[in-house]
Order: structure tokens, then C-alpha cells, then sequence
């Protein structure tokens, strides 16, 4: 059965947020830029999640899970996005070609306090939505499925024209994206929510998959 849209709601912050609402609880995905902060505080006083699930640490989508953090909820995400929200590491791939400026953006972006991160591993169960490796991307990027719908993350982005990957200077492993995106149209799923643009059908993510150039 589809979650209805009362369960699940997104809400841009230039990169899609969403916020799930199970009987077992209520979960915020991603968090939008830092630059959105004061609505993504309001977002955490009105919606009063029980936990906040990092898709990918880009601060185009956790650029305030340091807020959540600080709020008192758990940040769950892929360990091996654990070092990129702790500030270990700074591979930033954008802006495309300027690998200095993207390690200078990401210092700029405040850190998650080790204490709040949590582990988000395929499989596991996270109130009621099941945890689903999408790596290419990044190497740690999930997203979430439960019955016929998948929120994807940046596995795919929507557009006015369908289906799109992100741009290959911006992917952590082009090859790996494709071969994810491929994954996602053969499992049927009838709503794919990315994480940018509109909701997107199964036909449509089928489309860009069958496309051989890149």
C-alpha cells in the first residue's frame, strides 16, 4: 500500500526534505542547505521528529543535521557517510572542477557531534521504512522504501522533461550510478521521490535507464 500523502510530504529546501509520519513515529529526511536553517528549525519545532535519516552528507541536503544533532535527535545515516558529517573528510565534487573551493565549502558547514551519529544500515528497519544502499552518487548514499514507493535520494533527480542523474564531475562513481539507477527501474516501485524535483513515476525512471550514452 502507498503511503498516503499525509504520511509522507516534501517539503524543498533546495534539496527535498521529507517528513514521514508512521504509527510508529515521525522521521525527517535530509535537511536542506545550511542556508535554510531558520525553516528547518521551524520544521523541527512544529513537525517534532523522533529522528532525522541523512540520505548522503552533500550539505545540499545536511547542511543542518548539526541542528537536529543539537536539538537532542539521532542523525542516522551510512557509516561510510559518517567521516563527511563528522568534518574527517572534505571531497566535496562541487563546484565541478574546483576541488579546492568544494573542500573550502564544505569546512564552512558546521559538524554533527559524533554522539548523535547513528548507524542506518541496508535492510534495517527505521519506523516502519526499510533502509535501501543507492551508492554512485556517493558511497554511503541510501534511501528508503516502503511499499510501492522509494524516496531515492540522489539516485535520481527529477526535471520537467522525466528522469535525470546528476551530472557524472558530480557523482563519487559515475559507472556505479548508472548501474543503481538500472536497479531502481527493475524493482516496479510505483512513486520514486528524489531528491530534487518532483515525484516520479516508474516509467519514467525506466526511460533513463534504458539510455546507453551516459
Amino acid at each position: 500500500m502507498l503511503p498516503s500523502r499525509a504520511e509522507l510530504i516534501s517539503v524543498p529546501m533546495y534539496a527535498n526534505v521529507f517528513l514521514l509520519t508512521t504509527p510508529r513515529g515521525r522521521l525527517l529526511v535530509d535537511t536542506g542547505t545550511v542556508v535554510h536553517a531558520p525553516r528547518f528549525l521551524r520544521l523541527l519545532r512544529s513537525f517534532r521528529p523522533d529522528a532525522l535519516l541523512v540520505t548522503h552528507a552533500h550539505p545540499d541536503h545536511a547542511g543542518s543535521a548539526f541542528l537536529a544533532a543539537r536539538a537532542g535527535l539521532n542523525v542516522l545515516a551510512h557509516p561510510l557517510e559518517h567521516p563527511a558529517l563528522l568534518g574527517e573528510v572534505h571531497d566535496l565534487p562541487y563546484p565541478a572542477g574546483r576541488p579546492g573551493v568544494g573542500r573550502l565549502v564544505s569546512r564552512a558547514h558546521p559538524n554533527v557531534r559524533a554522539s548523535a551519529l547513528r548507524a542506518a544500515l541496508p535492510g534495517q528497519d527505521v519506523l516502519g521504512w526499510e533502509v535501501v544502499h543507492l551508492p554512485g552518487h556517493t558511497a554511503g548514499q541510501i534511501g528508503l522504501r516502503r511499499g510501492g514507493v522509494l524516496i531515492a535520494a540522489d539516485a535520481v533527480v527529477g526535471g520537467r522533461d522525466g528522469a535525470h542523474l546528476p551530472r557524472a564531475a558530480y557523482n563519487h562513481d559515475h559507472a556505479q550510478a548508472l548501474a543503481t539507477l538500472k536497479a531502481v527501474a527493475g524493482m516496479n516501485f510505483r512513486e520514486i521521490w528524489p531528491g530534487h524535483g518532483g515525484v516520479l513515476t516508474a516509467e519514467q525512471v525506466q526511460t533513463r535507464a534504458g539510455r546507453v550514452d551516459r
